[in-house]
């Protein structure tokens, strides 16, 4: 197993990484040296080292995996839970009669109305994705839409604006060359 492989990992990732620091601080403890610990468990020396120096000064518990990084999450499961009971309402009971669709700029007009937080766009995906939400697209198509016209469009407007391809497509790319 390799540990330093990889950048940010999920909760599996973190517990399998915690198992190895304890798994070391056991060997530490039945007297094997950092560098015999780094062959055994394939590892940098300076990680194992790092590890013996923790397991030192703090034992087993120094070794445990201190959670998540970055900043904790703007609103608890209980308030997440909240939202999705609020989310699944629908938009109307929200107070949006025009349109039944959830935006993130709505839901986030939502946490602030319901928690009083303000949060960004990305945040409020971060929560949505958390709380196992996915983007969709809406099912049917607009009611307005008018097949005809389109059609109409393609075939005859649309070549127009493309243009040819052999009127740019001629000549050479280089800047040397005559032809």
């Amino acid at each position: 197993m390799r540990y330093g492989d990889g950048g940010g990992v999920g909760r599996q990732g973190r517990v399998r990484r915690e198992q190895v620091r304890l798994q070391a601080a056991r060997m530490f403890a039945d007297g094997m040296s950092g560098a015999q610990v780094a062959a055994a468990l394939e590892v940098s020396t300076k990680s194992a080292y790092a590890w013996r120096r923790a397991w030192l000064r703090g034992g087993e518990q120094a070794l445990a995996s201190k959670g998540a990084p970055g900043p904790d999450p703007v609103l608890s499961p209980e308030l997440v839970a909240k939202l999705v009971r609020k989310l699944d309402e629908g938009p109307a009971a929200a107070g949006w009669d025009v349109d039944q669709r959830w935006t993130l700029a709505r839901v986030r007009t939502l946490i602030g109305r319901m928690f009083h937080v303000t949060v960004s766009i990305a945040t409020v995906a971060e929560i949505l994705h958390r709380a196992g939400f996915t983007p969709q697209q809406p099912v049917q198509r607009a009611a307005e839409r008018d097949e005809a016209a389109i059609e109409h469009w393609r075939r005859h407007q649309w070549p127009a604006v493309k243009g040819s391809r052999a009127g740019w497509a001629r000549g050479s790319a280089s800047s040397t060359s005559q032809v």
